[in-house]
């Protein structure tokens, strides 16, 4: 079985958590079948990328925030992946790569859904009219795809909401990973003493791209509220727009105007890197308007972390509220009570640190990638058959 996944990112070019599952995907589908990763941008060094694209410079700048330069590489992969028994798209930006091998070689098309566009309405702030396009890549390859993999049962429920064209068998729940010996607690402190963090004093971290999806000016409101005992440690970058990258910095210089420890890293993390943050803190808070999994939350039980996380999308999956961390619901009173559920661990170091064990012991229980990898050849087989 010869299976090319289609992605635009690809390590050492990764920026989220859907660039961490092809990584990890592509690795542990290797010992298991012949599979090849096709993705975007300048050639790779890993002997599982067969080949980079390159979007159409002519399509550059212009409106709609660049759209169509994604589109001209899906016409490349389309192209490149000639020959394979099947396709696995990943993202708006290669499902039509993907639709349009099916229908020029009559092979299977598996998409996977890291999120829906119609659910991010905040992404016409940075697509403009771009958004259009993203909205119709997308519905194009789910409706026609073979098999189509939600990532929790919450996505599952969305993608059929969304797209009720779509047969409910063709939709299967296969949930993120990570490897529990990348992502495990690590005692060291040197990237927290370079980053500016006080490894002796609690932290209640924020880690993730700065966009409106994520919950971070959220977080910053709540703030005023968490206990002057704890640092803040915003480990935020990649914005999606510059009005959101600044009105991040203008809640944290407001921030800092009366609280001290508010420690904002504005550079991507290396995975050491992360792993110590997160090893560290008291409290990982994830308040994400949207996450049909959230994978950031795997990452910070698997090193450790107690979790504070709103209960939407696959979240619930995940976090147990009161075992391995505590959630709160979306609504009107979501940033008090995320301060409220904050502070609880913050003063209740016991507590958090019991939380912390649990989350790990879940993790290595339901969320690791060999698993993943098994479930996604077993449905590969399956629409092949």
């Amino acid at each position: 079985m010869r299976v090319a996944l289609l992605t635009r990112e690809f390590p050492p070019e990764v920026y989220g958590g859907a660039g961490v599952h092809i990584e990890n995907l592509a690795a542990n589908l290797a010992p298991l079948i012949d599979v090849e990763v096709h993705a975007f941008g300048a050639p790779r060094s890993s002997p599982l990328v067969a080949a980079t694209y390159s979007p159409w410079d002519a399509l550059r700048g212009g409106p709609g925030g660049g759209a169509l330069q994604p589109v001209s590489v899906d016409l490349l992969m389309a192209q490149g992946v000639a020959g394979v028994d099947l396709v696995h798209s990943h993202t708006w930006y290669t499902n039509l790569g993907g639709h349009l091998a099916k229908e020029m070689y009559g092979i299977p098309h598996v998409v996977t859904t890291h999120s829906l566009e119609p659910l991010r309405p905040w992404k016409r702030d940075q697509l403009g009219p771009g958004y259009g396009v993203s909205l119709f890549c997308e519905r194009t390859a789910i409706n026609g795809a073979d098999a189509v993999i939600a990532v929790s049962a919450g996505m599952r429920a969305d993608v059929l909401e969304t797209y009720p064209a779509v047969d409910p068998d063709r939709v299967v729940v296969i949930y993120n990973g990570v490897d529990p010996d990348d992502y495990r607690p690590d005692p060291r402190t040197d990237a927290l003493v370079r980053h500016g963090i006080d490894p002796d004093q609690p932290s209640v971290v924020f880690l993730g791209r700065i966009t409106a999806q994520k919950g971070i000016l959220e977080l910053l409101e709540a703030a005023q509220w968490i206990h002057p005992s704890a640092q803040l440690v915003l480990c935020a970058a990649s914005p999606d727009t510059p009005a959101i990258q600044a009105a991040v910095a203008e809640g944290v210089a407001a921030l800092r105007q009366h609280r001290r420890g508010v420690v904002w890293i504005d550079e991507p993390l290396t995975r050491p890197e992360a792993v110590q943050v997160l090893s560290h803190a008291s409290v990982f808070v994830c308040p994400s308007r949207y996450e049909p999994f959230g994978l950031v939350n795997v990452e910070a039980m698997a090193c450790g972390a107690a979790v504070v996380a709103t209960a939407t999308g696959g979240i619930p999956e995940i976090v147990e509220d009161g075992v391995t961390g505590y959630l709160v619901a979306p609504g009107p009173a979501f940033v008090p009570a995320l301060a409220e559920r904050i502070n609880a661990l913050v003063l209740d170091p016991e507590t958090a640190r019991r939380f912390g064990e649990a989350g790990r012991q879940r993790v290595l229980d339901r969320f690791t990638w060999p698993a993943v990898a098994a479930q996604t050849v077993d449905l590969y087989r399956k629409v092949l058959r």
